[in-house]
């Protein structure tokens, strides 16, 4: 699964892998694709550094990236808090009424919640990239559009490449126009943040916007045939994100989560803005019903929406009340039936990926 761009990046496999996990990010490099690391759970620059020391540590000095959420547009000065502050009243009561209603209990004391998504601001993205400009990332990615021009010039500096994710052919050249050195075409399909155009009819457009620019399908794609399918559509590569959730080495700590997964159909997922405030395809959970209840106060835009609810998703995971327990995933969900190690799911992707050529060449006449 070879093309100019794996062979230009030195990568035996035109897989590139997103995840939050390290484990699973150094594996897929280690199978022979490219890993790339969320960074955006990182609130603090030293937890960024001793992740990133892992991921030198074990991936045998192969390539690897960091993927970051850096906002198109900012609010100069101000504060977290001040950010905060904007958020209603009503939107609380209704959160508290919602955890009371399924009785889900608080964190004990003392027990810090987990990881607020203060990585949508751009100061905290930026010191996340201090931290990363310190180690040899072969590709930065931003999974809303092109990093601000001051940071793709950084990372050309340091020999990095810029990837950012387009939802449609406008964004693409928009994000050509920027500098941008790779485009992630991700369709309608996708798990977490993603647009209205389904991948088999928005990869063929992007390559076509950005021409000669490198193009990654992404978006429902979870097997060999599919990557061939993506291959054949003009893209260089694959970018893959939910297969990797059942991997045995993510690090999910929640078989109730795991089991949901394991046991989810293409169509339980649902297109929502009940996680961040922007439309982003995720598990559907009683949850993701109560946002999207046009009799509910509905969610508020980003960075709000992902302000107010991390507190109550700390406690809805660390209790695992399985009825309001989810995770962003892609409609692949339905493929991934089983626990499968990293390695495993490369060996079912090439042996996929086989298959399909084999057929073409026998329809070519070929064989």
């Amino acid at each position: 699964m070879q093309t100019e761009l794996s062979n230009r990046l030195g990568i035996a496999h035109a897989v590139f892998g997103f995840t939050p996990f390290p484990a699973v990010a150094a594996a897929i490099t280690r199978a022979g694709g490219f890993g790339v690391l969320g960074a955006v759970r990182y609130t603090a620059p030293d937890e960024l550094a001793r992740d990133l020391d892992w991921m030198q540590a074990h991936t045998d000095g192969l390539p690897y990236g960091l993927d970051v959420v850096m906002p198109a547009k900012k609010v100069a000065g101000v504060s977290e808090a001040e950010v905060e502050a904007m958020i209603p009243e009503g939107h609380r009561r209704f959160v508290a009424g919602l955890l009371d209603t399924h009785r889900v209990p608080p964190l004990a004391d003392g027990e810090a919640a987990g990881w607020r998504i203060t990585g949508w601001m751009e100061h905290v993205a930026r010191t996340q990239l201090d931290v990363a400009f310190d180690y040899p990332v072969k590709l930065l990615a931003n999974a809303l559009g092109p990093p601000p021009p001051d940071v793709v010039r950084r990372a050309h500096d340091h020999g990095i490449l810029v990837a950012a994710l387009a939802g449609s052919p406008r964004h693409a050249r928009h994000h050509k126009d920027a500098g941008i050195d790779i485009v992630v075409a991700q369709g309608y399909e996708a798990g977490g943040h993603t647009g209205d155009i389904a991948t088999m009819v928005l990869t063929p457009e992007v390559v076509a916007a950005v021409d000669p620019l490198p193009v990654l399908a992404a978006g429902g794609i979870g097997t060999g045939e599919q990557v061939a399918a993506g291959l054949a559509l003009g893209a260089q590569g694959v970018w893959l994100g939910s297969v990797w959730l059942t991997c045995e080495e993510a690090e999910l700590h929640s078989r109730r989560l795991t089991a949901k997964l394991l046991a989810a159909g293409p169509g339980d997922t649902v297109r929502s803005r009940a996680l961040t405030g922007k439309p982003a395809r995720q598990l559907r959970t009683a949850w993701t019903d109560a946002w999207d209840d046009p009799d509910g106060p509905g969610p508020l835009p980003m960075p709000l929406q992902g302000l107010l609810v991390a507190d109550a998703n700390s406690r809805i995971q660390r209790h695992e009340v399985e009825p309001l327990l989810g995770t962003p995933v892609g409609q692949i969900v339905g493929r991934m039936n089983s626990e499968r190690s990293v390695q495993a799911v490369f060996d079912d992707l090439t042996r996929g990926f086989e298959r399909a050529i084999d057929r073409l060449h026998r329809i070519a006449g070929r064989a």
